[in-house]
Parts: C-alpha cells; structure tokens; sequence
C-alpha cells in the first residue's frame, strides 16, 4: 500500500465515489477492492486519512470495501473546530440517536440495506461490517440483515450520555442475539482501558447481552498514539480510537495487533 501523510487531506482518489439509493435514500458511498464486501463505517468527524488507511488495509487482504458518507468533510484532517461542528450537528440529525439508550439508530436500516446491496454485488459466503465511534454499534444492528457474518464493533460511544447503553431496542437485540446463535457468529469488540466514552461499562453490558457471543479486546493506554489529529488532541483527550487516529503504525503494536485480528476475523468468516 501507497503511503500517504496523515497529516494531510486525502483526495481518496484511489477510490471509486458511487452514489447510491436505498430505499428512496441516496448517500456517497467509496467503493476499492474486489472479493466479498465489508463495510468501513467511519469514525467521528467524518473519513478521515486514517480511516481511509483502515480501509485500504481491508482493500489489502482480499476484500470490497463499501465505505458510505455518513457525516463530516470526506477526506479531510480532523480539525479541532471543523470537527466539533460536525459533532454537534449529528447529535441533533434524525438519522442517529446520541442520547438514550435503548433504541437503534434510523440510518443503520439504510446501513443494513446497504450489506444486502453489496453482498448481492460481490457475492462470497456474506459481508463483513465495522463501526467506529459515533457509529461503533452499528455492525451490532446490522447483524439483523442475514448477510452480515463478520460484525466488529470498534470504541462504540452511542448512547453518550448513558455509559452502559446500548444504541440497539431491546427487539433489535433479542433478534441479534438469537441470529448469533442460530448460525454461530461472534461479535468482535475493541476498546482502551482508560477510554472515557466507551467504557468499561459499555463492554459489560454488551457482554451481558450477548454471552461468549461478544468476544472483548481492551488495550492498555499505553498502546495509543500521543500524535493523533487536533480534532482528537483537543476534544478527544485520551485514548479512544482503536485502528485508526490512535493507531500506532509499527510492528508489534497492540493497535496493529488489534488491525490484524480484525482483518484475520473477516478472512475466516468470508473467504470461502
């Protein structure tokens, strides 16, 4: 893989830009790749050089990556006030629940929507999915859609102001549970220690949910960049983002250890 400065905007020209309508709605979707799809849903501001990073990783070990706009500047630096607008304005959009537990997220049927699109696109076993953040729990809804076998949920902060919510209705999650069992899957969760946003709590609870089904992985603090982008250096003031802006790119990191199960997870559930 090409290496690019995370340091400055990524014109993600390596990327095809599709739009593409799902049930009447239409979103900009970054498409590389070939063999089964996985979704790369982007962290909080938007898709930044790291997450496009992540994604050409994916892109590397023999996979589609549908990668959709769901907020932000595409491409650009997380920039402390750039950033913290973006924030603002999705706390308050209709498609995402920030506050109060219990409840999914209206874009993650779109979301699913999409999995089914890019499955039929791309044939294999099924889709891989991984959510980050804001969007974290959102692999965790998609598994409603029967082609997602592969969910990974990276940091998951929603809802925020309820450390041991979970951004999922209570059917929503009787349904993933039992989905889980009756074609044995697993969950993948990753987090740091010392994370104020998802913490500790958040895992239990999912782990209460979802039994030996959600398989948990807690880096120490120690493992997180000190040099993440200003967005994170000033609003995100601890370690947070497990695979991309708190990444440390140098072999036998734990985060590129965490990188590498993630990816070995999606070979053994879609490559046939």
């Amino acid at each position: 893989m090409t290496s690019r400065n995370m340091n400055e905007d990524d014109p993600l020209d390596d990327f095809t830009a599709r739009q593409i309508t799902l049930n009447d709605v239409t979103k900009t979707v970054y498409v590389m790749g070939s063999g089964p799809a996985v979704i790369v849903m982007t962290e909080m501001p938007g898709i930044s050089p790291h997450v496009a990073r992540f994604a050409r990783w994916v892109r590397d070990a023999g996979f589609t990556v549908f990668m959709p706009s769901l907020f932000g500047r595409d491409g650009a630096v997380p920039g402390a006030e750039e950033g913290a607008a973006v924030f603002r304005k999705a706390c308050v959009s209709a498609e995402f629940r920030a506050f109060g537990a219990n409840a999914s997220s209206p874009v993650t049927v779109w979301l699913r929507a999409l999995a089914k699109h890019a499955h039929e696109e791309c044939g294999g076993p099924g889709v891989g999915a991984i959510g980050m953040c804001f969007t974290g729990n959102f692999a965790l809804s998609m598994t409603l859609e029967k082609s997602v076998l592969a969910p990974v949920l990276s940091q998951p902060s929603l809802p925020l102001d309820k450390p041991d919510g979970l951004d999922i209705s209570p059917e929503d999650l009787t349904a993933v549970r039992q989905r889980l069992v009756k074609d044995n899957l697993t969950v993948m969760g990753y987090r740091f220690a010392g994370d104020q946003i998802c913490r500790a709590e958040r895992f239990a609870a999912l782990s209460t949910a979802l039994g030996d089904r959600f398989i948990a992985r807690t880096l120490p603090d120690s493992a997180a960049s000190t040099e993440p982008p200003p967005f994170f250096k000033q609003h995100v003031a601890y370690p947070h983002s497990v695979v991309t802006a708190h990444l440390i790119d140098e072999a036998g990191q734990p985060t590129i250890a965490a990188r590498d199960e993630i990816l070995a997870f999606f070979s053994m559930r879609l490559h046939e």
